[in-house]
């Protein structure tokens, strides 16, 4: 195993924006969670002890910690004093037996990661909200689903289809407007009403914000950790960056998702309003760390393309996708 760097002191909970991954989205987990769905929990635990001198290999999320990492550095340069950093702490079902394998693959990849939680199969959600956690992101979209009911900010992730560079010293995040963002209150209209009734909603509610959505929190979250590098001159300079990719046009529906924001105090660095077109090649371009959606055909879009996608499972969107869902199965039954 190699020589771990000795890891800052990590901040207090309270102070700390809070990122909680699962163990299966940071590494592939895929022949253990075979074992365990097709024999059952005892001889998963006994595979995971029997090869826990063998590190996991390094999954979809990787990146994104590293990225969160540099950031932090640059963070501890300019405030010394501060915890106001990132905190990732490592949040599994798995039973503390399992712990062992996966301290010695944090250690082998030196990640910064001392903050464990392994509830042995009791639900994450009480032990979240004691962490603050600001993101939950999770391989497991009931988990995730769960955390969204309980109004926690949590993404279900998606390894892309190809591997794509990512910068290591930028963390970029990029960001869908209506049911991620924003409330679903204008899609709903869409979809019950169309194209056209939604753009004279929006026009007519431009100046009127649009409700909070799953991830405001996480995006407010990261405006701050900004601010601090604005406060020192640098803004062309932050390892931080923000992107907004919706299927909002401009000049019909781009007016209040800008007023929408601006009247929270919040702003991204980006705003890409595509008139529909697929988000999939703009976000090749962008290279974020990772893109939420509570769309999945985006997030296979975007997936396909290389990017990490994560599903947000919030708002309209949801049942009328699994409704379609029920159709396909009907109709091959």
């Amino acid at each position: 195993t190699a020589l771990k760097i000795p890891a800052p002191p990590a901040p207090k909970p309270q102070n700390a924006i809070t990122i909680a991954v699962s163990s299966r989205a940071l590494f592939n987990m895929d022949r253990e969670q075979d074992i365990y769905e097709q024999q059952g929990m005892e001889d998963y635990l006994k595979y995971q002890i029997q090869h826990e001198i063998e590190e996991e290999n390094i999954h979809v999320c990787h990146p994104v910690i590293q990225a969160v990492e540099a950031v932090n550095t640059r963070l501890r340069e300019l405030y010394p004093d501060s915890e106001e950093l990132f905190d990732v702490v490592l949040m599994t079902s798995n039973h503390a037996h399992v712990g062992l394998r996966l301290i010695n693959s944090i250690n082998h990849y030196q990640l910064f990661i001392e903050r464990f939680c392994m509830t042995g199969g009791n639900s994450l959600i009480g032990y979240l909200k004691a962490y603050h956690a600001n993101l939950y992101l999770s391989a497991d979209s009931m988990k995730v689903r769960e955390a969204i009911e309980e109004g926690i900010a949590a993404a279900t992730v998606f390894s892309p289809g190809k591997i794509t560079e990512v910068p290591e010293t930028q963390l970029r995040v990029a960001f869908d407007g209506d049911a991620v963002l924003f409330s679903d209150e204008s899609e709903r209209i869409y979809k019950a009403h169309g194209l056209d009734k939604f753009f004279e909603h929006e026009k007519a509610h431009e100046n009127k914000p649009l409700d909070h959505g799953p991830l405001k929190g996480f995006l407010e979250a990261l405006g701050k950790l900004q601010q601090k590098f604005y406060a020192k001159g640098q803004r062309l300079d932050c390892p931080i960056r923000t992107y907004l990719v919706t299927a909002r046009s401009a000049a019909s529906s781009g007016t209040r998702a800008l007023k929408t924001l601006r009247s929270w105090g919040l702003e991204t660095d980006e705003a890409l309003f595509l008139a529909g077109a697929p988000k999939g090649p703009m976000l090749e371009k962008i290279r974020p760390h990772i893109f939420f959606d509570d769309q999945m055909f985006h997030v296979e879009g975007a997936a396909e393309l290389g990017t990490v996608a994560a599903h947000v499972p919030y708002g309209i969107a949801q049942t009328v996708q699994s409704k379609t869902a029920r159709d396909v199965k009907k109709d091959i039954l």
